[in-house]
């Protein structure tokens, strides 16, 4: 038996695919585009089927639900990008307020200016005993130890005034305060006799200025730590 294939509804049927593939840019983004190619392409589909063997309903069906699905995930990508772009813009007010503030972030340096010194500790959990030792930088001995006693948790900030442990007196009968210059810190904590590993130490900072791009976020430039973004930042003091 001979086959005659009818190669002119062939060429049509291919050339109609292509031109819906291949045509115009549509004028419309996005959601819109997307939609409006997915139904032109269904529409050739129908057009050009094989009357012997036609879509079933169940085909058709699941094709408009790929529809739906791809419709639903273009508009949240959408809305995604737009919460986004709209928390940048709200984070970047939010850090531009913060420039000359001191703020709290993880670190274990601390600089004592004419008796004067800020420092913290954030805790994971209660302690019963919270401790600070610190040290200095130039000796490494322990120069100085502040006890908190039982602290619930949080962040504790903490004012430092340079006093040692010794109880060295000045010609005036005052307090010797040690020298200016950086000092470092750990944190020790305690609870029913067990140490605490969620006990962390904070340096003092101070915010000189803030980076904004699209790629990175917003960055906050510290003069001590260096480039921390919004989480790292524990307290504004």
């Amino acid at each position: 038996m001979t086959t005659v294939t009818n190669t002119t509804g062939a060429a049509n049927n291919i050339n109609d695919l292509m031109s819906t593939m291949n045509g115009k840019k549509a004028e419309v983004d996005g959601v819109e585009a997307d939609t409006n190619k997915f139904m032109t392409l269904l529409v050739t589909q129908l057009k050009n089927q094989d009357p012997l063997n036609p879509l079933d309903n169940a085909q058709v069906t699941s094709q408009l639900a790929q529809l739906s699905t791809v419709t639903g995930v273009n508009k949240l990508n959408a809305t995604l990008e737009s919460l986004k772009s709209s928390y940048q813009s709200s984070e970047a007010m939010q850090a531009t307020n913060l420039i000359g503030h001191g703020v709290l972030v993880e670190g274990n340096k601390l600089g004592l200016s004419q008796g004067k010194a800020i420092l913290g500790v954030e805790l994971g959990s209660a302690a019963d005993k919270v401790e600070v030792e610190i040290t200095s930088a130039a000796t490494g001995k322990v120069v100085a130890t502040i006890d908190l006693g039982a602290q619930e948790a949080g962040i504790v900030p903490i004012a430092w005034d340079g006093v040692p442990d010794k109880d060295d007196l000045d010609a005036e009968g005052k307090p010797k305060v040690l020298a200016d210059g950086t000092y470092t810190y750990k944190v020790t904590a305690t609870r029913s006799g067990e140490a605490l590993t969620d006990a962390k130490a904070l340096s003092f900072d101070s915010v000189a200025s803030v980076t904004t791009n699209g790629k990175d976020g917003v960055k906050l430039n510290l003069p001590v730590k260096g480039v921390v973004t919004m989480a790292d930042i524990k307290q504004v003091l």
